[in-house]
């Protein structure tokens, strides 16, 4: 398998429900907020282009869950490309427990695939993926 980008997290009380596990939402909020990192950190060409008319639709998103997280735990997201398409991105996502001392521990595993449009909002259209997003990901292909 390739490399991986790498977001890491420390979960917080208010990702918790009372009884102290992770609400499945934030494994979502997770994936948009590792994608959003490696944008500003390995392709800030791109986020110009956000503020101009590049759009980045989320058309799916699935978690499956294998072990359960709480407060404190430290976990590291890792992304890596599954699909490039002309105007689609498919991402994959490994939330990975690390524990100083202890063994990594796979709780979950994601995807997540976008659309890239262009256009004002009410015509929008399907847009390729941009070049430098394309250069960004090639070392992350699964």
């Amino acid at each position: 398998m390739g490399t991986y980008y790498e977001y890491l997290h420390t979960v917080g009380f208010e990702e918790t429900n009372l009884v102290g596990n992770v609400y499945y939402v934030n494994y979502l909020r997770w994936q948009g907020r590792c994608r959003e990192m490696f944008l500003m950190e390995r392709a800030r060409d791109v986020l110009a282009d956000l503020q101009d008319d590049l759009k980045l639709f989320t058309l799916k998103v699935d978690c499956e869950f294998f072990a359960e997280i709480t407060a404190f735990d430290q976990l590291s997201i890792r992304m890596r490309l599954i699909e490039l398409a002309q105007t689609q991105i498919e991402f994959g996502f490994d939330y990975v427990r690390v524990t100083p001392g202890a063994p990594e521990v796979l709780v979950a595993r994601g995807r997540q695939r976008v659309a890239c449009m262009r256009g004002p909002n009410t015509k929008t259209a399907p847009a390729r993926v941009p070049e430098p997003l394309v250069r960004a990901l090639e070392p992350y292909v699964a």
